[in-house]
């Protein structure tokens, strides 16, 4: 007698099936942008994404990938908090920041790629592990770029204007930690904003040469 039953249940499996892919699909972006969020404080500071990840599933606010839950444990939360402050205070000191830099080289790539692959909850293997590498080349980079600018700062001020350096970019960091967990999408469309606008910028700029070259061209 209800013989369009089999028709509306398999419309009603249908409309279920694509519900749960865009889901899904959110689900991955999410997490995406809140990794690219991450990997990028991880290169201004290297515990802090970490601890703030692990606080932050303690009291239940992000879920963390199987292999990235330990990070709420608390001898984690005891290490990286510990470091935390270390890195923190540290790079207030002149010479000692510099120093700082190069022994954080190999590890903030490491803390972004495992920052990253924390929040890859939904993530399915090997995609997960390698978005997180490229995502902790990306730590490097921002490793690179700070460090280049505290060198322009140390040049400029001898040293005198590092510890507001350092309070800015601590303060970045922790915007980014914050609003990464939060609200990730946002973190991650401010981010790549203030990369566009640096781009532009430097690209805006005259050449140094340009001037040198005009001048030979004349004689």
């Amino acid at each position: 007698p209800f013989r369009g039953a089999p028709e509306f249940v398999s419309g009603a499996r249908s409309i279920g099936s694509r519900t749960r892919e865009r889901q899904s699909s959110m689900e991955w972006i999410v997490a995406l942008a809140a990794g690219i969020a991450l990997s990028a404080a991880s290169g201004l500071r290297a515990f802090l994404p970490l601890f703030g990840l692990g606080v932050a599933n303690r009291f239940g606010w992000v879920d963390l990938h199987t292999g990235a839950q330990w990070l709420a444990s608390d001898p984690a939360l005891v290490c990286f908090g510990v470091a935390t402050v270390l890195e923190v205070a540290a790079d207030k000191i002149p010479v000692v920041d510099h120093v700082l830099d190069a022994i954080a080289t190999p590890l903030r790539p490491i803390a972004g790629a495992l920052a990253a692959y924390a929040v890859f909850v939904h993530w399915p293997a090997p995609w997960g592990q390698i978005v997180a590498l490229i995502l902790g080349a990306g730590s490097l980079l921002v490793h690179v770029a700070k460090a280049k600018i505290r060198l322009g700062s140390s040049a400029v001020t001898l040293g005198t204007g590092n510890p507001a350096v350092s309070a800015a970019e601590d303060g970045i960091a922790l915007s980014m930690v914050v609003v990464a967990i939060l609200l990730p999408i946002v973190a991650a469309i401010v981010l790549f904003l203030l990369v566009w606008m640096i781009l532009r910028r430097r690209r805006a700029l005259p050449p140094s040469e340009a001037p040198l070259s005009s001048m030979h061209d004349r004689t």
